[in-house]
């Protein structure tokens, strides 16, 4: 590697320019590398333009972008079956990208399955585990120290089976991705609900669990259901106060939290072009909360500006040269078309407790007297994966500036989360980091931070109710303090910055007026700011490690009583039988999110070891016996404790247990620890009205049932001390069209299910690793 980047150092100064990657001056235009830290990895838009090309003689109808990416990476574009909504599709993604809190459970999975090397580029990012206290270099100090063992064990691993390594301080993955890795056209899988935010640059960048990631790494085709395309067509263009992210908002209240479901929204129409490349990437990056499968904006000039201020001129040239497949065909169709006007958006608000409540700041106000929320904002947040790019903090900045003209400072606390290394190193160069801590803020780690719930927050104690507002992109109850009566909003980050000045939501900067410090009122001007430094971005310090070329005396150790971490042990096989006599582990009543199966927060130091983190298991959802969290009754003491305490009492006692969801069930993260937590203590099954897409198909990987009623309304049959017994299984399991039956002594309930040819297997195996190992022998 020594002697390449010594010539392109050498290059770099001959051009005048400082950027990390000149291949186009290395290399022939045919073999564009997919990033600087893997020269030898090539991008093939030939392969994507042939595939296309026998899809659309198949299909014969012109094609939307997103079926051009997901078919032109088909594993047999000439055999696959394909329906929007119907089929399972066998894809070839480019590479794979994994954050430090999934990476654990999916490198341990890997590691069982004997294989040497990964099969796809693939890289690991240290960002989940740096708990927010004081401030950024403390702050990775404390957390480098707290997480040495998980960080040696994913660098090892990392170095051991050909994975690039980010360190921790890099940077949010997703951030890094969109600054390293993500181009046009490309398919990239990642162990985070938020990977879409690649969807920016043009790539199809889907989030999943670490057992789908781990068959990508295996060299094992991904099977992913057919997507449907949701159109918006954007017309106008943004100005003033509204921002890309007032456009995801807007959408959130259109869609709802799971209108996106089985679908990628796909972004087209003349407004596209007044927003800029990171601006597109917020959009797609919180489409997450729709439950969309992924969204994906066309190939344009902004892309082709961010990708020649990162150091890829020659991708973005490749990518012009094949821009009719990186854009839709004219006369395509999508299931569903929403438009919106940006010269009519306003700036929103969304929340509190769910993203998809959406408000125009002019009236989130009045709605939050009525509705009895806190109107005093006691801590203003801005950053994360889905609004800290170079352009965010110089709208946040453009605003403090104006309030410290005036003399005033934030009456709200404030934070700010660069999303990279190199965003902060930039944002400290370029005078936007001192500006906000002028104005009272205080800059985290680079990482995801209070987002995730790595927030060490002193302000309050629990149970107190305040109210936050944020850029992130989730407000789930509890999410970001543990606090469930803390009322968090989401927004872009400079309506963040100018509430926080403000301090209370009732203030709407594009009318309202502030009082200077000399008396005089005055209103803020809407923010500008560059899309993208005038100067070469400053990549700050060295946070990657490169697996080395010779792995073969690389050690990878798990100590036996670590508590961190636990080697994979493979679960027991389905015996072939219906299940009889399984019993309501819990009824779980209204949103269920991967949150409340599995909480964040402190909880991520146990991401890396099944028993430990099987301690959270449900403690967050609601039940509907008693209107408790964290309660349910034992049917065999009749007493009623913790869920997890009463799971692990029926697996010690032998008795089989399911769960009864509601709508939208597991929605949220890509954490497959929401699957694998109830495999773990002897759950069978888990019933619901619906599902989110990712946890459903960990489920079906981990060998649990996931099941929906036929008619939802047969939800409140079902009763919390209710036996069951589920029948139909074996045929069903076997590939017949039989549907599965809840036999009760008093009813008989239809359910549906999902199962292709692969998951089939799976159930019969026992769990995806499992699979991986019959696969291997």
């Amino acid at each position: 590697m020594a002697p390449y980047s010594l010539l392109v150092s050498r290059l770099q100064k001959a051009l005048g320019v400082r950027q990390y990657h000149v291949a186009s001056v290395l290399c022939q235009r045919a073999k564009v590398a997919m990033s600087h830290f893997e020269p030898s990895e090539y991008i093939r838009y030939d392969l994507l333009e042939k595939n296309i090309n026998i899809v659309r003689k198949r299909l014969n109808r012109p094609l939307t972008l997103s079926e051009k990416i997901v078919y032109g990476h088909l594993d047999d574009p000439a055999n696959q079956e394909i329906e929007r909504g119907k089929t399972y599709l066998r894809l070839r993604p480019d590479r794979v990208a994994m954050q430090d809190a999934t990476a654990q459970m999916a490198m341990l999975q890997f590691i069982s399955s004997g294989l040497p090397k990964v099969a796809v580029p693939s890289t690991i990012h240290c960002d989940h585990l740096i708990e927010a206290q004081v401030g950024g270099e403390k702050d990775l100090r404390r957390a480098k120290d707290i997480n040495q063992e998980v960080y040696n064990f994913l660098a090892t691993a990392g170095a051991k089976y050909g994975v690039g390594f980010w360190r921790p301080g890099s940077g949010i993955i997703h951030q890094i991705i969109l600054e390293n890795y993500a181009y046009p056209g490309v398919l990239l899988i990642g162990t985070d609900s938020h990977t879409p935010n690649g969807g920016g640059l043009g790539g199809i960048c889907i989030g999943v669990g670490g057992a789908d990631a781990v068959d990508v790494m295996a060299g094992i085709p991904w099977e992913l259901k057919c997507p449907k395309v949701i159109g918006v067509k954007l017309t106008g263009s943004l100005s003033g106060w509204t921002s890309p992210k007032d456009v995801i908002l807007k959408v959130a209240g259109i869609l709802t939290v799971k209108g996106g479901t089985g679908a990628i929204v796909e972004y087209h129409g003349p407004g596209v072009d007044s927003i800029s490349c990171t601006g597109m990437a917020t959009i797609c990056n919180m489409g997450a909360e729709i439950g969309a499968t992924t969204s994906v904006f066309p190939f344009n000039h902004r892309m082709k500006k961010y990708l020649s201020k990162t150091g890829r001129a020659d991708i973005a040239s490749l990518a012009e040269e094949f821009k009719d497949h990186l854009v839709p065909d004219p006369g395509c169709q999508y299931d569903q078309v929403i438009e919106i006007n940006l010269n009519e958006l306003k700036p929103h608000i969304n929340g509190p407790f769910t993203p998809d409540l959406a408000h125009p700041v002019a009236e989130v106000g009045t709605v939050a007297e009525k509705e009895g929320w806190p109107l005093d904002i006691r801590v203003g947040l801005i950053g994360s994966c889905t609004n800290s790019s170079y352009e965010d903090m110089g709208r946040s900045a453009a605003v403090a500036k104006q309030a410290l003209a005036h003399g005033l400072k934030c009456k709200s606390q404030f934070t700010i989360t660069p999303g990279s290394e190199q965003i902060r190193a930039t944002i400290e160069r370029d005078g936007y980091a001192q500006i906000l801590r002028d104005v009272g803020g205080i800059v985290l780690a680079n990482a995801c931070g209070p987002c995730i719930g790595q927030w060490d927050r002193k302000d309050i104690k629990k149970g107190e109710k305040n109210t936050i507002i944020t850029s992130y992109n989730r407000n789930f109850t509890g999410r970001n303090d543990a606090n469930p009566e803390t009322h968090a909003f989401v927004t872009s980050p400079e309506i963040v910055t100018a509430l926080a000045i403000a301090g209370t939501l009732k203030f709407n900067p594009e009318t309202d007026f502030l009082t200077g410090k000399d008396g005089k009122k005055f209103k803020l001007e809407a923010p500008d700011a560059d899309e993208l430094p005038q100067l070469d971005f400053d990549p700050g310090q060295d946070t990657y490690q490169h697996p080395p070329k010779d792995s073969s005396g690389q050690r990878v150790d798990v100590s036996p009583t670590s508590q961190r971490l636990q080697l994979l042990e493979p679960f027991d096989k389905w015996d072939g039988k219906d299940l009889e006599d399984l019993q309501i582990l819990i009824k779980v009543k209204g949103k269920c999110t991967t949150d409340h199966i599995s909480a964040a927060g402190p909880w991520l130091k146990f991401r890396g070891h099944l028993d430990n983190i099987s301690n959270n298991l449900l403690i967050g959802a609601i039940n509907t016996e008693n209107g408790k969290a964290n309660s349910v009754r034992n049917v065999v003491t009749q007493e009623f404790g913790p869920v997890p305490d009463t799971a692990r009492y029926y697996k010690k006692h032998g008795i089989r247990w399911v769960v009864i969801g509601d709508e939208n069930y597991g929605e949220g993260s890509s954490r497959e620890h929401a699957a694998l937590e109830p495999r773990h203590l002897g759950g069978r099954a888990i019933i619901t009205k619906s599902f989110a897409r990712i946890h459903e198909t960990n489920l079906k990987k981990q060998g649990l049932l996931p099941l929906t009623f036929a008619d939802p309304s047969d939800y409140n049959k079902i009763h919390p001390v209710d036996k069951l017994t589920i029948q139909g299984l074996k045929d069903s399991a076997l590939g017949k069209p039989q549907k599965c039956v809840i036999r009760h002594p008093n009813r008989t309930i239809l359910l549906n299910h999902a199962f292709n040819e692969t998951q089939i297997e799976g159930f019969h195996t026992g769990s995806a690793l499992n699979r991986m190992k019959e696969l291997q022998q």
